[in-house]
């Protein structure tokens, strides 16, 4: 049965595009900065509390700012749904 207050396949998809923008960016984020600062000499690499600033700012930075970003995401733009069935506890 569908909930009339809930459109559930609309409400999931848009969570899964999300999360799917999540990761892209998660992604792009990475790659740049690995790639972006990782392609010099070793030689000139700049070092952050004893890691290469590729590393750092690629996993260390990147991982900071997910947690971040899923945290505002999911309090802002996800909805909590009901998983029982209104039918069923007006029954009992």
């Amino acid at each position: 049965m569908q909930n009339n207050k809930y459109d559930l396949n609309k409400i999931s998809n848009r969570e899964a595009l999300i999360g799917v923008g999540l990761a892209i960016f998660n992604f792009i984020w990475w790659y740049a900065f690995a790639y972006g600062l990782g392609s010099k000499d070793p030689e000139e690499y700049k070092f952050i509390f004893g890691l290469p600033d590729w590393f750092f700012y690629s996993c260390v930075v990147g991982f900071i700012v997910m947690v971040a970003l899923v945290i505002i995401v999911v309090k802002a733009f996800f909805v909590e749904i009901p998983f029982e069935d209104e039918d069923e506890e007006g029954a009992n």
